[in-house]
């Protein structure tokens, strides 16, 4: 039998979207199909959901009277950044009654601390206007990923970002030094502190890293700040496999001191369809090699120092047959062009059919391991299937896809086969200590996995705290659990 809906919440509820539509004012209140089509879907048309309205408040203030309204009404919200999540994050599902809650306006940079090496930036901030504004202070935001000319700094930190330069830096958790959090209820908690010691009882912003805005709305960070490189080497070597990349990483680590701030591999096969699918992608070698290895080395001083390094221990690790052939950039045009050919393996996937992708970590020295163990797996599971993997073996995280067959096979009934990929590819990955999401979040794609894999007391310990914040369960709902 169908429950009808209670009259009562439902006057509520259209009493609190007015006095919304009111304290936002027109710029903040989209509530057209057209205008709210861009935040109902995801950008692989993988989610499409509805929505009340798409709410853009233009104020911290108005953020926290948004949420009162909501509060009050048992209102459900769906807290949403750039809108650049591949696991369904910021999408409501397809029954939602509430609102869209777009933190787009809020997208100042409030200060830029030279000195203590900070910059504080209001959670609607692009990435990419965070990572300039520290340039122009010859300063260095070390967060980078392929979106960061769309996505915001709010996302970025509900999401806990990883990208490319986490084996020096750090992810988002180890970037953020405090945080201003619009609390479910509609009050501010401002713990906007720029200290790299403070010791005073629990550290609450870890409460909101990675949450995926299931607790409460970022509003503004605190972001650490580093001195801005003055020398940088890329270079691409042909190698192996995936053991000999992990040697040459503890050589190269060794070599500079811990000057590897790019660490990525790429097998034959991600490669290749970068070059058979997106223009001006280029092999940097004259023959075919199982493996490929993308380095970044940067430095304080440009004294040639990097570069005389990375020859030696690329010459060393040819005379051990660890590295086959190697091209080291001469210019910043050669060092986006080899930064291109792992950039452009994600877009030439979607040429190829149908995919199924999984975003894991395992401890940095069983990488190799988890590469070879798990494609054999896969392979067997399926005769033809293309094992797509590639990332940031750096710090451990593989991003292991798998394309459907070249023939044979429809895209719906390759992508039928999820659950049993994900199941094979989980299982090696528990087996191995890791994590099922290393940088992409739980969203709505994978709830079902991490019930499945996490520990009861975890999840027991982690709806103890979602129920304190988020009595009425408001925010997000349906995500992460």
């Amino acid at each position: 039998m169908t429950e009808l809906p209670d009259p009562t919440a439902m006057t509520q509820r259209a009493a609190a979207l007015a006095k919304i539509r009111e304290l936002v004012g027109a710029r903040g209140w989209i509530d057209s199909a057209d205008g709210m089509a861009p935040h109902l879907r995801e950008e692989r048309g993988n989610y499409v959901g509805v929505a009340a309205a798409v709410v853009k408040p233009g104020s911290v203030e108005e953020m926290a009277g948004v949420l009162r309204l909501c509060h009050g009404a048992g209102l459900p919200v769906v807290p949403q950044g750039g809108n650049t999540s591949l696991v369904g994050a910021s999408i409501p599902y397809e029954d939602f009654t509430g609102i869209v809650l777009s933190t787009g306006r809020l997208n100042r940079i409030r200060d830029l601390d030279p000195v203590n090496n900070t910059v504080t930036a209001d959670a609607g901030c692009i990435l990419q206007t965070i990572q300039q504004a520290a340039s122009d202070a010859d300063r260095l935001f070390p967060l980078s990923l392929g979106a960061e000319g769309s996505c915001q700094i709010g996302g970025n930190i509900s999401t806990n970002a990883g990208g490319v330069g986490v084996l020096r830096y750090g992810t988002m958790r180890e970037l953020v030094l405090g945080l201003e959090v619009a609390l479910p209820d509609g009050r501010v908690w401002d713990g906007l502190r720029g200290l790299r010691k403070d010791n005073t009882g629990y550290d609450l912003k870890q409460w909101f890293i990675g949450a995926e805005g299931t607790l409460g709305v970022i509003t503004g960070a605190v972001l650490k700040l580093f001195p801005k490189p003055r020398e940088t080497v890329t270079a691409v070597a042909a190698i192996p496999g995936p053991d000999a990349a992990l040697r040459l990483l503890g050589a190269l680590q060794r070599e500079t001191g811990g000057g590897v701030s790019g660490y990525e591999i790429m097998t034959r096969q991600a490669l290749q369809m970068a070059l058979d699918h997106i223009a001006g992608v280029r092999d940097p070698f004259g023959q075919v090699h199982p493996c490929y290895q993308l380095i970044e080395l940067t430095g304080p001083r440009v004294d040639g120092s990097l570069r005389a390094g990375l020859e030696d221990v690329l010459a060393a690790a040819m005379a051990d047959g660890d590295v086959r052939d190697a091209v080291i950039s001469e210019s910043g045009g050669q060092d986006r062009a080899l930064w291109r050919l792992r950039e452009a393996i994600s877009e030439a996937q979607k040429f190829e059919g149908a995919s199924i992708k999984h975003d894991v970590a395992v401890p940095v020295s069983r990488v190799a391991d988890f590469m070879r163990v798990a494609t054999a797996a896969c392979e067997a599971a399926l005769p033809g299937i293309r094992v797509v993997a590639f990332g940031h073996v750096g710090d451990g995280n593989i991003h292991f896809n798998m394309n459907q067959p070249a023939e044979g096979w429809s895209r719906d009934g390759f992508m039928a086969e999820q659950p049993r990929f994900n199941r094979i590819v989980h299982d090696i990955v528990t087996d191995m200590k890791g994590s099922i999401s290393a940088e992409h979040g739980i969203g709505r794609i994978k709830k079902a996995e991490l019930a499945h894999y996490h520990a009861p007391l975890e999840l027991e310990l982690m709806r103890a705290l979602k129920a304190q914040l988020d009595p009425k369960g408001i925010m997000n709902p349906g995500k992460v659990f």
